[in-house]
């Protein structure tokens, strides 16, 4: 079996519940949207690696930022205490979910804090792990030989990855998973309402992401597809060029182009869609 080399994945931007979180290069945090319970309240975080936006589909979200010194900012809701990271040290990737936040330590195993009513935080077991994504009610964690373990709420079979091989990343949405493989192929697993998992047609992908309804891959020449609820225009992506990363909100998709300027679709009733005028965003790095 084919190994996923051990990387520490580098959030440069990402798109939560009504806003979006941008990496600068020195660092800096921007982000822009709806700022209910101070999520978008980053501008005096420093010497951040990665981000990651909380996609709840209902609204109440937090925001996370890794440090290069393995430590974790939190900002916003944190009635779950999804938010109490402060003694999290020697961590190397952070995903944030609804009301809850995951992250890798340097020794592969994961951490998790904040809501595990349907089981979401029972990684503790976890080793060996690259990647970690977190849906709703669902964690997902990818190891570094290509297999996916998953936690969490299953009622729409979003936890059925055993059987997935040769993974190369994972995303996790509101109630399905998906999995790019080594050969750039797809594979997604969970609700097939609005055609979010309707990627088995796809093909020289290079990266994914998934929104609550509906999913995002990014190619290696810069283009972007998507499949899945469009109701807000969140999947009208086959226009951009020159993308080096994706992010995908509840209703919104945002995407980084090669000069450090980021583009957005979708819903952008708060302003999660007012990106234009950020420069300087820092590029992925693996």
């Amino acid at each position: 079996m084919k190994s996923v080399s051990r990387v520490i994945p580098t959030g440069t931007i990402s798109a939560g519940y009504r806003y979006s979180v941008g990496l600068k290069l020195d660092g800096t945090v921007i982000a822009t949207g709806d700022n209910k319970y101070g999520k978008c309240e980053v501008g005096g975080w420093r010497d951040v690696i990665a981000v990651a936006a909380g996609n709840a589909h209902t609204g109440n979200a937090h925001t996370i930022g890794l440090q290069s010194d393995g430590l974790v900012a939190a900002a916003g809701w944190n009635k779950h205490n999804q938010c109490d990271v402060d003694d999290w040290r020697d961590i190397v990737a952070v995903a944030a979910g609804w009301r809850r936040t995951v992250g890798i330590k340097s020794d592969g195993t994961v951490v998790a804090v904040g809501r595990n009513n349907e089981g979401q935080c029972n990684v503790s077991g976890w080793r060996d792990k690259v990647a970690v994504a977190a849906g709703d009610w669902h964690t997902v964690g990818l190891q570094s030989d290509g297999l996916v373990a998953a936690a969490g709420n299953n009622r729409y079979g979003q936890c059925k990855v055993s059987g997935w091989s040769e993974i190369a990343a994972v995303a996790a949405g509101y109630l399905h998973t998906v999995g790019l493989q080594l050969d750039g192929t797809v594979v997604a697993a969970g609700d097939h309402k609005y055609g979010k998992c309707d990627v088995t047609g796809w093909r020289d992908v290079a990266s994914i992401a998934a929104g609550s309804h509906h999913t995002v891959g990014l190619k290696p020449d810069g283009t972007v597809i998507a499949v899945g609820w469009n109701e807000h225009g969140q999947c009208n992506v086959s226009g951009w060029r020159d993308i080096v990363a994706i992010a995908a909100g509840c209703t919104h998709t945002i995407g980084l182009q090669s000069d450090g300027t980021v583009v957005a679709v979708g819903d952008n009733e708060y302003g999660q869609c007012d990106v234009s005028g950020w420069r300087g965003i820092r590029q992925l790095r693996t």
